[in-house]
């Protein structure tokens, strides 16, 4: 097995899971915990 087919493989693999993340973090069912999380530093402790 050459060094090219396993950069390629890499690549692929890569690219792949960087669609699936993105997919995952633009779901509209993770929309609400992602804005009650994004709202953590603005809440102030009493």
């Amino acid at each position: 097995m050459d060094i090219n087919i396993l950069r390629e493989i890499a690549t692929v693999a890569s690219l792949v899971t960087f669609i699936g993340i993105w997919g995952w973090a633009w779901a509209r069912r993770n929309r609400d915990g992602f804005d009650e999380a994004g709202r953590i530093p603005f809440q102030q402790d009493e």
